[in-house]
């Protein structure tokens, strides 16, 4: 039986922080959305939870904006840095959530869900340096927390379905089998977060999860979405040296323009998606191994094709549409 616990929520405009609410509320938890924008205020998916606003980077309107004194008994976080830039990201994904857990241990709120990414396993861009340098934080702090590493989101692998609507080919890199993933659902990520708040099992431990199903390429993605529209596969294959180029060209303009620096951590962002599986890393061979990515949830990638195609649901992808 859960327990019903108050829960105080970063990052709830977000579609997987949307998800989050809803599957919180669901479960009879009572939730206080500190947010950034006001925008949000008649947000129908928020509906169930109160919503308080303030600056994520600011300890005092942590303090007296957003926990006003009263006791929780959780933090969880969806929220991430939006571009991915270095500033954004030691801003968003590690000081952010350092101020929010000084003022937790403060409060004596005694548990933190924190939602990272498993792209952290192997380290080379700004953002996921940021989210390891918190996660150690919070494995350190004396609090009882859950660090979910999710592998890639059906928004994520979503971008190309407009494209290959209009006739267009489904664009990969080689020959689209270079790398895999287990996609998850927003909501089948969101029931496994509010999960954590009651689930021993999932206390104190870094919890890399997929979606149902075996690890997917992305030639089989075209496939999927090919199928979905009804229509025959057709492919264009682009060399990933193409990309490596390019950021390696950005990365030399940036030395003199913010601009190009920006537009090369992008690239740097791209090419690792497009070169690094999205599974978890055997610590004993070096290799992504989809047996040891565990699945959650029934929510499949071709049927979210599916109800992408037939307007059953929207592209809602926002700054997912970068990768």
């Amino acid at each position: 039986m859960t327990q019903a616990k108050r829960i105080f929520l970063l990052g709830g405009t977000g579609t997987i922080g949307r998800a989050t609410v809803r599957a919180l509320v669901a479960r009879g938890h009572e939730v206080v959305c500190f947010l950034r924008n006001r925008d949000a205020i008649n947000h129908p998916a928020l509906a169930g939870a109160e919503l308080r606003f303030g600056s994520i980077l600011d300890r005092s309107s942590l303090e007296q904006d957003g926990l006003c004194g009263e006791r929780f008994d959780a933090v969880l976080s969806t929220l991430a840095s939006r571009t991915g830039f270095a500033r954004d990201a030691w801003a968003v994904d590690y000081q952010a959530h350092r101020e929010m857990l000084d003022v937790a241990r403060e409060a004596g709120i005694p548990q933190m869900v924190l939602l990272s990414a498993i792209c952290v396993q192997k380290p080379r861009l700004a953002f996921q340096h940021a989210k390891l340098a918190f996660e150690k934080e919070l494995v350190e702090s004396g609090l009882t927390y859950s660090i979910v590493r999710p592998t890639a989101f059906f928004k994520s692998l979503s971008g190309q379905v407009s494209r290959l609507r209009s006739g267009k080919p489904y664009i990969m890199f080689g020959d689209g089998s270079m790398t895999s993933c287990k996609p998850v659902s927003d909501r089948d990520l969101a029931a496994f977060l509010a999960d954590c708040l009651n689930d021993p099992c999932k206390a104190n431990k870094i919890l890399p999860i997929g979606g149902p199903g075996e690890a997917i390429t992305p030639r089989q993605q075209g496939e999927l979405i090919f199928a979905a529209l009804g229509q025959k596969p057709k492919f264009r294959s682009v060399p990933l040296a193409l990309l490596t180029g390019a950021h390696g060209l950005l990365s030399a303009l940036g030395s003199v323009s913010q601009s190009f620096a920006d537009k090369a951590e992008l690239a740097a962002i791209g090419l690792y998606y497009a070169s690094e599986s999205m599974l978890v890393l055997d610590p004993v061979t070096g290799r992504y191994d989809p047996q040891l990515t565990p699945s959650t949830g029934q929510d499949t990638l071709a049927s979210y094709y599916a109800d992408l195609v037939s307007g059953l649901v929207r592209d809602d992808r926002g700054d997912h549409a970068v990768f």
